[in-house]
Protein backbone atom coordinates (compact mmCIF):
# COMPACT_ATOMS: atom_id res chain seq x y z
CA UNK A 1 0.00 0.00 0.00
CA UNK A 2 3.07 2.15 1.15
CA UNK A 3 4.54 1.65 -2.07
CA UNK A 4 1.28 2.78 -4.48
CA UNK A 5 1.04 5.60 -2.58
CA UNK A 6 4.91 6.73 -3.01
CA UNK A 7 4.46 5.83 -7.00
CA UNK A 8 1.02 7.73 -7.54
CA UNK A 9 2.74 10.89 -5.22
CA UNK A 10 5.77 10.50 -7.84
CA UNK A 11 3.33 10.64 -11.37
CA UNK A 12 1.66 12.82 -9.74
CA UNK A 13 4.72 15.62 -8.60
CA UNK A 14 6.08 14.78 -12.14
CA UNK A 15 3.05 15.55 -13.74
CA UNK A 16 2.79 18.70 -11.59
CA UNK A 17 7.15 19.95 -12.61
CA UNK A 18 6.40 18.77 -15.87
CA UNK A 19 3.26 20.78 -16.92
CA UNK A 20 2.09 17.62 -19.25
CA UNK A 21 2.73 20.10 -21.66
CA UNK A 22 -0.92 22.12 -21.04
CA UNK A 23 0.54 25.42 -20.61
CA UNK A 24 2.65 25.14 -23.85
CA UNK A 25 -0.82 23.45 -25.32
CA UNK A 26 -2.49 26.81 -24.03
CA UNK A 27 0.06 29.11 -25.78
CA UNK A 28 0.13 27.21 -28.73
CA UNK A 29 -3.97 27.08 -28.94
CA UNK A 30 -3.56 31.17 -28.29
CA UNK A 31 -0.90 31.28 -31.01
CA UNK A 32 -2.98 29.73 -34.01
CA UNK A 33 -6.37 32.16 -32.27
CA UNK A 34 -3.55 35.12 -33.37
CA UNK A 35 -2.42 33.33 -36.99
CA UNK A 36 -5.93 33.14 -37.69
CA UNK A 37 -6.88 36.68 -36.46
CA UNK A 38 -3.83 38.28 -38.52
CA UNK A 39 -5.44 35.93 -41.49
CA UNK A 40 -8.86 38.21 -40.84
CA UNK A 41 -6.96 41.33 -40.61
CA UNK A 42 -5.30 41.29 -43.92
CA UNK A 43 -8.40 39.79 -45.42
CA UNK A 44 -10.32 43.11 -43.78
CA UNK A 45 -7.39 45.05 -45.25
CA UNK A 46 -8.88 44.14 -48.72
CA UNK A 47 -12.14 44.49 -47.76
CA UNK A 48 -11.49 48.38 -46.97
CA UNK A 49 -9.84 48.59 -49.87
CA UNK A 50 -13.02 47.80 -52.06
CA UNK A 51 -15.16 51.09 -51.50
CA UNK A 52 -12.17 53.47 -52.90
CA UNK A 53 -11.67 51.13 -55.58
CA UNK A 54 -15.35 51.02 -56.96
CA UNK A 55 -15.70 54.72 -56.61
CA UNK A 56 -12.69 55.42 -58.09
CA UNK A 57 -13.67 53.09 -61.04
CA UNK A 58 -17.64 54.14 -60.97
CA UNK A 59 -16.36 58.06 -62.39
CA UNK A 60 -15.14 56.48 -65.66
CA UNK A 61 -17.24 53.12 -65.90
CA UNK A 62 -20.83 54.33 -64.98
CA UNK A 63 -22.31 51.90 -67.33
CA UNK A 64 -21.31 48.80 -65.49
CA UNK A 65 -23.33 49.06 -62.73
CA UNK A 66 -23.73 45.10 -62.54
CA UNK A 67 -19.87 44.76 -61.80
CA UNK A 68 -19.90 46.81 -59.32
CA UNK A 69 -23.09 46.03 -57.70
CA UNK A 70 -21.61 42.13 -58.04
CA UNK A 71 -18.56 43.63 -55.77
CA UNK A 72 -20.21 45.36 -53.55
CA UNK A 73 -22.50 42.51 -52.70
CA UNK A 74 -19.21 40.06 -52.54
CA UNK A 75 -17.49 42.22 -50.57
CA UNK A 76 -20.73 42.19 -48.18
CA UNK A 77 -20.43 38.42 -47.95
CA UNK A 78 -17.49 38.35 -47.34
CA UNK A 79 -17.04 40.86 -44.22
CA UNK A 80 -20.10 39.13 -42.75
CA UNK A 81 -18.35 35.44 -42.58
CA UNK A 82 -16.34 35.09 -39.52
CA UNK A 83 -14.95 32.24 -37.86
CA UNK A 84 -14.18 31.51 -34.36
CA UNK A 85 -10.82 30.76 -33.62
CA UNK A 86 -11.88 28.04 -30.91
CA UNK A 87 -14.02 26.72 -33.86
CA UNK A 88 -11.78 25.79 -36.43
CA UNK A 89 -12.42 22.69 -38.44
CA UNK A 90 -12.41 22.38 -42.09
CA UNK A 91 -15.80 22.96 -42.67
CA UNK A 92 -15.65 26.89 -40.94
CA UNK A 93 -12.66 27.50 -43.04
CA UNK A 94 -13.85 25.74 -45.88
CA UNK A 95 -17.00 28.70 -45.93
CA UNK A 96 -14.60 31.61 -45.13
CA UNK A 97 -12.35 30.63 -47.81
CA UNK A 98 -15.64 30.18 -50.51
CA UNK A 99 -16.67 33.76 -49.31
CA UNK A 100 -13.59 35.02 -49.85
CA UNK A 101 -13.08 33.58 -53.31
CA UNK A 102 -16.51 35.03 -54.24
CA UNK A 103 -14.92 38.51 -53.53
CA UNK A 104 -11.83 37.69 -55.46
CA UNK A 105 -13.91 36.67 -58.14
CA UNK A 106 -15.72 39.85 -58.28
CA UNK A 107 -12.61 41.75 -58.37
CA UNK A 108 -10.95 39.64 -61.19
CA UNK A 109 -14.37 40.61 -63.31
CA UNK A 110 -13.74 43.89 -62.12
CA UNK A 111 -10.07 43.99 -63.44
CA UNK A 112 -11.57 42.30 -66.79
CA UNK A 113 -13.95 46.11 -67.02
CA UNK A 114 -11.08 48.20 -66.25
CA UNK A 115 -8.97 47.13 -69.26
CA UNK A 116 -11.82 48.42 -71.24
CA UNK A 117 -11.19 52.11 -70.22
CA UNK A 118 -7.53 53.21 -70.90
CA UNK A 119 -8.13 56.56 -68.62
CA UNK A 120 -8.95 54.75 -65.49
CA UNK A 121 -6.12 52.86 -66.25
CA UNK A 122 -3.68 56.04 -66.40
CA UNK A 123 -5.80 57.47 -63.31
CA UNK A 124 -3.17 57.69 -60.43
CA UNK A 125 -5.43 57.04 -57.89
CA UNK A 126 -7.05 53.72 -59.50
CA UNK A 127 -3.25 52.48 -59.92
CA UNK A 128 -2.62 53.41 -55.89
CA UNK A 129 -5.69 51.30 -54.97
CA UNK A 130 -4.66 48.61 -57.64
CA UNK A 131 -0.80 48.39 -56.13
CA UNK A 132 -2.12 48.28 -52.53
CA UNK A 133 -4.97 45.52 -53.68
CA UNK A 134 -1.85 43.25 -54.95
CA UNK A 135 0.42 44.29 -52.24
CA UNK A 136 -2.51 42.57 -49.41
CA UNK A 137 -2.84 39.63 -52.05
CA UNK A 138 0.66 39.11 -51.11
CA UNK A 139 -0.32 39.53 -47.19
CA UNK A 140 -2.64 37.49 -47.64
CA UNK A 141 -0.93 34.23 -48.37
CA UNK A 142 1.99 35.11 -46.77
CA UNK A 143 -0.63 35.02 -43.18
CA UNK A 144 -1.97 32.29 -44.68
CA UNK A 145 1.38 30.51 -45.23
CA UNK A 146 1.70 30.89 -41.02
CA UNK A 147 -1.45 30.28 -40.02
CA UNK A 148 -1.48 27.12 -41.71
CA UNK A 149 2.76 26.65 -39.87
CA UNK A 150 1.05 27.55 -36.80
CA UNK A 151 -1.61 25.00 -36.88
CA UNK A 152 0.81 22.34 -37.52
CA UNK A 153 3.01 22.73 -34.76
CA UNK A 154 -0.05 22.99 -32.69
CA UNK A 155 -1.76 19.55 -34.11
CA UNK A 156 1.35 17.58 -34.03
CA UNK A 157 2.06 18.84 -30.32
CA UNK A 158 -1.34 17.51 -29.41
CA UNK A 159 -0.65 14.18 -30.96
CA UNK A 160 2.37 13.66 -29.39
CA UNK A 161 2.83 11.33 -26.53
CA UNK A 162 1.92 12.00 -23.46
CA UNK A 163 0.60 15.14 -24.06
CA UNK A 164 -2.41 13.32 -26.31
CA UNK A 165 -3.32 12.61 -22.73
CA UNK A 166 -3.20 15.99 -21.61
CA UNK A 167 -4.71 17.02 -24.63
CA UNK A 168 -7.58 14.45 -24.79
CA UNK A 169 -8.18 15.20 -21.07
CA UNK A 170 -8.25 19.62 -21.32
CA UNK A 171 -10.14 19.12 -24.52
CA UNK A 172 -7.58 20.21 -27.01
CA UNK A 173 -8.52 19.27 -30.23
CA UNK A 174 -6.94 19.60 -34.15
CA UNK A 175 -7.27 22.89 -35.75
CA UNK A 176 -8.12 22.61 -39.41
CA UNK A 177 -5.66 24.02 -42.52
CA UNK A 178 -6.36 26.24 -45.38
CA UNK A 179 -6.22 23.78 -48.64
CA UNK A 180 -5.78 25.15 -52.12
CA UNK A 181 -9.20 25.96 -53.92
CA UNK A 182 -10.69 22.84 -56.27
CA UNK A 183 -9.37 23.09 -59.90
CA UNK A 184 -6.52 25.22 -58.46
CA UNK A 185 -4.31 22.33 -59.27
CA UNK A 186 -4.80 22.23 -63.17
CA UNK A 187 -3.26 25.82 -64.58
CA UNK A 188 -5.78 28.06 -66.39
CA UNK A 189 -6.40 27.60 -70.74
CA UNK A 190 -5.43 30.34 -72.08
CA UNK A 191 -6.49 31.15 -75.88
CA UNK A 192 -5.37 33.81 -78.65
Amino acid sequence: MRKSVFILAAVVTGFLFSGCGYNKMVSMDEAVGAAWAQVENVYQRRADLIPNLVETVKGYAEHEQETLTGVIEARSQATSMKVDPANLTPEAIAQFQEAQQGLSSALSRLMVVVEQYPDLKANQNFLDLQAQLEGTENRITVERMKFNETTMAYNAYIRRFPELITAKIFGFGKKAYFEAQTGAEKAPEVKF
